[in-house]
């Protein structure tokens, strides 16, 4: 899945879903002054511990997305501005698209991942055909089997 948000009130930026990732990228002068020139930042579903998602009225709304082992911002609007993990927005119809993006973050993190043991045994199954092939010997398949089981 690829789906493109664009955010013109407040700033200038573009929020991405790829798949697994989200990518921002900024433009305007706007950003220049309160980003620099960053660039594009990429940043995996997995490694977001929470989206924060401020609505605009009076002042610009924002999304915030906060990393595992990563500091939160905790200044609000203001601290937002600076923040290289935020996104502000004030136009009609663009918290609508903050919260949607925050549905299919919370929706991919939600869905199960394949098994750590899963994994392990069909990791098993292709050293046991590679000791098959003479590819490697008894004594590395077992020692590898007994670490990818945990014995």
């Amino acid at each position: 899945m690829k789906k493109e948000f664009i955010f013109k009130g407040g700033t200038k930026s573009t929020i991405t879903i790829e798949d697994n990732k989200i990518l921002i990228k900024r433009k305007g002068f706007n950003n220049f002054v309160n980003q620099g020139l960053k660039g594009e930042k990429t940043i995996f579903i997995k490694n977001i511990s929470s989206v924060q998602i401020k609505k605009n009225g009076l002042t610009n709304g924002y999304i915030q997305f906060s990393l595992i082992g990563g500091g939160e911002s905790k200044g609000g609007i203001f601290a937002a501005t600076k923040d290289e993990n935020t996104v502000m927005f004030g136009r009609k119809g663009e918290y609508e698209k903050a919260l949607e993006i925050k549905k299919y973050i919370e929706s991919f993190q939600n869905e199960p991942q394949p098994s750590h043991n899963q994994n392990g045994l069909n990791q098993i199954r292709e050293l046991k055909s590679l000791l098959d092939d003479g590819i490697i010997t008894q004594e590395e398949f077992d020692m590898k089997k007994k670490d990818l089981l945990g014995i």
